[in-house]
């Protein structure tokens, strides 16, 4: 028979590995339905969205972009997984990428399934899709 102690703290140590390892497998978006389809959105679900210029893995929008364009910023502590992954922007903050492509929000998107980036600057900026 376990000890009071020892027992408690197994309860405790299983039920922390167990809670990492079910906040590893939730991904950090989730799939809305949008004014221009299916797209990924954030938790207050506000469409989330691609830029063309970003490359390599590396945000190019920085600055007055960011402001227009705010990037879905990670959690620190935050673990990437499968085509989840996490870019380090210029400041040293965490951003998430999916399929090695940065993702942001729009600052004109007003409610849950506006789609109104996609297709600004030319086309660069697209809704981001599973």
């Amino acid at each position: 028979m376990l000890k009071p102690l020892f027992r408690t703290a197994f309860i405790a140590v299983s039920l922390s590995a167990a809670s990492g390892a079910f906040a590893q497998a939730t991904a950090p978006a989730k799939t809305a339905d949008t004014s221009k389809g299916e797209a990924f959105v954030d938790a207050k679900g506000m469409t989330l969205y691609t830029f063309d210029k970003d490359t390599g893995g590396k945000s190019a929008c920085n600055g007055p972009c960011a402001t227009a364009w705010p990037p879905f910023m990670a959690v620190a502590g935050a673990k990437a997984s499968g085509d989840w992954t996490l870019v380090t922007r210029d400041d040293g903050s965490s951003q998430w990428a999916y399929k090695g492509k940065p993702l942001y929000a729009w600052s004109k998107d007003t409610k849950p399934g506006d789609a109104t980036g996609d297709g600004v600057l030319n086309g660069t900026w697209h809704i981001a899709k599973p």
